[in-house]
């Protein structure tokens, strides 16, 4: 199709999307939809996620009283403009699947009167039975609020009358953020840290706690060998991308030393060995929470409007066998693994076969182990790095692409949507790339999946992401090659009756011995670590049931989003996740202090 085809089709729906917006007129707004199309808004027409399919729904959707008038006329999105100036000008696509579905896509941007806020769409268009083009998909999502977008700062770093320092300047805001935070955040890894960086930028008082005495120690204290299972290009940091000179998989050290830079040129005001001493009480006259912190030796009462946790996937989870108190070998959750050198020459079993499984079998084969045997207890999905390249990283982060708008684009797709493209077929070229290594796998006894249930289709590890936060999934970079060879033997384990002092007996009678055992089981839901730290009165007013997870819509449970209690968010998932939603995350807040929300 001519560009100047693509261009002409593009303006024309805009223009009628546009005018239908404008006047209010639902049905006309709906129209501009196929029937099967599919509608993401954030925080366009509620102060929420929301994804809507089919007409029926995105028209219920948007006839919902607001003020007295349907949603549509009061968000009153106008000013529709096709945006020309970056790579996500319009272009033809066709999306992966038996369906090959394909069209024309492109973003847009537009003014939102209620709130008064800059917003930024993005469309897919397909042609319909009639050769009409109308929507298969929709996003609309706020940019940012007139009037308090996202500041720059100093940016000539002369301070007025030079009469103070950068570092007298910086002082004096942390001393007011620590005086009367707006939100404290807890935990200071990546998510937490970009969090903190997006509500700095807005003009928010935020406060970081994290437990460990050094940024970037939840990193430093994991398995040796373990690096970041996704590309630097990909993995960046928001406002932040890494030197150009750093490792393509960067080592877990190299990236805790890179969250340290991070934290202090972003100026960021965190309290390190510091925790919760108490369940925080929240009250709702005043609409703060009273939160005692332990900082080193001193103990601090806060009053912050707003809680973000940050703390992470929970911590290790370690089932139960009978017997295992009396194994005499060493026995620790792959969380604790440390130094496989000491076991040289040692049997070993790792129980699990996900991420952790892979990296600790390789640490152990590395170091001299007379024996790797990996027990997998449910089928695992596997895709090699080389794979995950082609089919997914490179495609979508082409070298020089700015990343807030490959992040803009691939959030632009409903997630939902997204799954039932991958099931009608979306997955078979990553699966023919990596035939050679699933069939080795297959042989060594290695058992396969790309079902997150069986008979529910194959949603590949995309699905395994959203909905298990990538248990069950092994993004191989080794381990593999291993099995293949047999230097990692695989003994098949859903049924494991028992540890005795010389290693684990199965029910069907067979038996492991070993000098070591490593559960490499996955962790705990982040509701139970959520429990601990807030009670059961608060947690028990969270939306059910989990935090993560996909919602009856398809968007993330509680993640970015409200948690079901006010002053109450919770911040997780993979860097493209953070660096995208803590922008959301972030206005939420803002509206809510500024009383519109």
């Amino acid at each position: 199709m001519a560009p100047e085809d693509i261009q002409a089709i593009s303006t024309d729906w805009l223009k009628g999307i546009e005018v239908a917006s404008s006047m209010g007129d639902v049905m006309s707004f709906v129209d501009h939809f196929l029937s099967d199309g599919w509608f993401r808004d954030l925080l366009c027409f509620s102060w929420d996620h929301r994804t809507l399919s089919g007409l029926e729904n995105i028209r219920r959707f948007l006839s919902e009283v607001v003020d007295g008038k349907s949603r549509l006329e009061y968000s009153s999105l106008r000013d529709f403009k096709i945006d020309d100036h970056t790579i996500n000008a319009p272009s033809p696509f066709k999306l992966p699947g038996s369906q090959g579905i394909e069209g024309i896509q492109g973003a847009f941007t537009f003014s939102i009167t209620n709130p008064a806020a800059l917003g930024r769409g993005f469309f897919r268009l397909a042609q319909d039975s009639d050769g009409k083009w109308k929507a298969l998909t929709l996003f609309t999502n706020m940019q940012d609020l007139i009037g308090y977008e996202e500041s720059l700062g100093n940016q000539h770093g002369l301070y007025e009358g030079r009469k103070i320092t950068w570092e007298e300047d910086v002082d004096a805001k942390f001393r007011a953020i620590e005086a009367d935070p707006t939100v404290l955040i807890i935990g200071g890894g990546q998510t937490g840290l970009m969090c903190a960086a997006r509500l700095r930028m807005l003009g928010i008082r935020t406060l970081v706690i994290e437990k460990d005495a050094r940024v970037g120690d939840c990193w430093r204290q994991r398995y040796p060998n373990l690096t970041l299972h996704t590309p630097a290009y990909q993995s960046s940091i928001l406002y932040s991308p890494y030197p150009t000179n750093f490792p393509k998989y960067i080592p877990k050290g190299k990236f805790a030393n890179f969250l340290e830079s991070y934290a202090v040129d972003q100026e960021l005001c965190i309290w390190l060995s510091s925790t919760i001493t108490s369940i925080p009480i929240y009250e709702s006259s005043s609409a703060t929470w009273t939160v005692e912190v332990q900082r080193g030796e001193q103990k601090v009462i806060l009053n912050p409007k707003h809680l973000v946790l940050a703390t992470g996937s929970g911590g290790p989870h370690i089932p139960t066998w009978s017997g295992m108190d009396g194994f005499q070998g060493a026995l620790y959750h792959s969380d604790f693994h440390k130094d496989a050198e000491q076991f040289r020459g040692k049997r070993v079993i790792v129980v699990g076969a996900g991420n952790a499984s892979g990296d600790i079998c390789q640490d152990f084969v590395a170091h001299g182990a007379a024996e790797v045997t990996l027990v997998q207890r449910n089928a695992t999905c596997v895709v090699s790095s080389a794979a995950m390249e082609k089919t997914r990283f490179r495609p979508l982060y082409p070298n020089n692409t700015p990343i807030e708008e490959v992040d803009f684009r691939s959030n632009s797709m409903p997630l939902a949507f997204l799954l039932q493209v991958t099931k009608s077929g979306g997955i078979e070229h990553m699966k023919m790339l990596d035939k050679e290594l699933h069939d080795g796998l297959r042989k060594a006894g290695f058992n396969l999946t790309w079902e997150v249930s069986p008979g529910s289709g194959e949603v590949g590890i995309e699905g395994f992401l959203f909905s298990r936060f990538g248990s069950r999934t092994m993004l191989d970079i080794g381990c593999g090659e291993l099995i293949i060879e047999g230097r990692v033997k695989v003994k098949q384990g859903q049924d494991i009756g028992h540890f005795d002092k010389d290693g684990i007996t199965f029910k069907d009678g067979s038996k492991l011995s070993a000098d070591v055992i490593v559960l490499a089981t996955g962790n705990e839901p982040v509701m139970k670590t959520a429990r601990a730290l807030l009670g059961d009165e608060i947690t028990d007013r969270l939306l059910p049931p989990e935090v993560w997870g996909l919602d009856s819509e398809g968007e993330l449970n509680q993640v970015f989003r409200p948690s079901g209690h006010p002053g109450l968010w919770f911040a997780m998932g993979p860097f493209g996740t953070a660096r995208f939603l803590s922008k959301h995350l972030g206005l939420q807040i803002l509206a809510r202090e500024l009383g519109i929300a």
